[in-house]
């Protein structure tokens, strides 16, 4: 799916609640992938809210121009990864911002498109790289799938897909190279470890997830962002950051828990416990399904 039809922005009217939009407010959308939570935000903040919307997908930040293009100057767009967000903001002088969001993961344009490599059931490269034409991020998951050693893959397919089977995994893989597209990566996962009748997931749904935070440096990038975003922030500006697995949640909990604590607490935390995406919105959306937020006021 290249345009943005049929998208649909995951726990959105929670995200409008948490990031307490307004008529005129400032707002960052560090990922804004399709635009779906843009839009609604540039709504919301009618008739003088004002957005910037960062991504590192070229692809991305044209469906969400298509899509903005009738907000005209009230929308502006930056293509960025998640960590050079403050410095957009900077230049765009966007700041003091009223809200920031982060809507993490991979969007259903990049999982829709084969060629971009992220899909486990769709044949393409093994590519996987959030801004695919940019050469400064040079590795690929092919070189990663290929040329790493066992006992390296294997520790990434632990430590980022939370995988317990992750050394006969890396054995498959190893043995089953030059491995050129996602199909075959995925069906040496299967012939490694096997596959479940009527099971809900498939067996390389976190080696898939493990291969694509290395390549572009997600939790990395995350972490980095989340130590600039006070800076970016009003005292009472809104965070809102969507998770979709344990690792980034954890990264965002464990930041939220001690900016919150402390002589001079930088935020106070809006969400005691997790956010998570209603019955009816994961009957609509079944991507949904593994969404979490959390959301932080700045103080």
């Amino acid at each position: 799916m290249v345009s943005s039809r049929g998208h649909l922005p995951v726990m959105l009217d929670e995200t409008l609640t948490m990031l307490a939009v307004h008529p005129g407010g400032r707002y960052l959308d560090g990922t804004v992938g399709l635009g779906g939570h843009a839009v609604a935000i540039l709504e919301a903040s009618a008739p003088d809210g004002r957005l910037l919307g960062t991504d590192a997908d070229p692809d991305a930040l044209s469906a969400a121009g298509a899509r903005l293009a009738r907000f005209e100057a009230r929308a502006t767009l930056r293509r960025c990864w998640l960590d050079q967000c403050a410095a957009v903001v900077s230049e765009a002088q966007m700041a003091p911002l009223d809200g920031v969001l982060c809507d993490l993961g991979v969007s259903s344009m990049q999982l829709d498109s084969p060629e971009r490599g992220f899909s486990i059931r769709s044949e393409g490269p093994l590519d996987m790289r959030m801004g695919p034409s940019d050469e400064r991020e040079t590795v690929t998951a092919y070189e990663i799938v290929n040329e790493w050693p066992s006992a390296a893959l294997a520790n990434l397919i632990f430590e980022y897909g939370e995988e317990r089977r992750s050394r006969r995994i890396a054995r498959g893989i190893v043995g089953r190279r030059p491995i050129s597209t996602t199909t075959e990566l995925a069906q040496a996962v299967v012939d490694a470890v096997g596959m479940r009748p009527g099971a809900r997931i498939h067996p390389a749904t976190r080696v898939f997830q493990a291969i694509r935070l290395e390549v572009n440096r997600e939790l990395e990038r995350l972490a980095a962002f989340l130590e600039q975003v006070r800076g970016m922030l009003r005292i009472g500006g809104r965070l809102v950051v969507i998770a979709f697995h344990s690792l980034e949640d954890r990264i965002v909990k464990r930041f939220l828990a001690e900016q919150s604590m402390g002589p001079t607490p930088s935020f106070r935390t809006l969400t005691r416990r997790v956010m998570r995406p209603s019955a009816d919105e994961i009957e609509r959306n079944p991507r949904a399904r593994s969404a979490r937020l959390r959301a932080a006021e700045a103080i």
